[in-house]
């Protein structure tokens, strides 16, 4: 029998979990081909979600939609903020569709909103700062996918 190392299970095991979260209440449905569509209605950040901003009174949230394993070149992820403002650097690109609520990208002192069927494009090298005035749930789509070892 062929031995698997501790990272290949591990990263199994994650992605068997995953898909059975997404795919439980139908939310995520995978073809053979590698089509795949989520429902968002049906979906939502989870506890173990929370982005760490260097503020523990800052709710922010990102769950990826699809694993590295699905879509090794895009990113897709969903995330929700509530009255919050904090500094990112991008070492990639990103593009955020709204959902609910009002996002502001904040660049030196220009302001860049959109609101619901609204998008915004950060650039790669760009520093921003995230900001919801209330509450907030968008779509992020990032190239590369691994943004968060770039």
């Amino acid at each position: 029998m062929a031995e698997i190392n501790r990272n290949e299970l591990e990263s199994l095991v994650r992605k068997i979990l995953l898909e059975e979260l997404l795919t439980k209440d139908s939310a995520k449905k995978v073809s053979k081909s590698g089509v795949t569509s989520i429902r968002l209605p049906k979906l939502d950040v989870r506890v173990e979600d929370r982005l760490d901003t260097g503020n523990p009174e800052h709710q922010v949230y990102t769950r990826d939609l699809l694993t590295l394993d699905e879509s090794p070149r895009l990113g897709l992820g969903l995330m929700t903020m509530e009255k919050t403002t904090f500094p990112w650097h991008l070492e990639y690109d990103e593009v955020d569709y709204v959902i609910e609520g009002q996002l502001n990208i904040i660049v030196g002192d220009e302001v860049m909103s959109a609101g619901p069927g609204e998008v915004i494009f950060i650039p790669k090298g760009s520093d921003i700062q995230f900001s919801v005035p209330d509450k907030a749930r968008f779509i992020y789509v990032t190239y590369p996918a691994d943004w968060a070892n770039q």
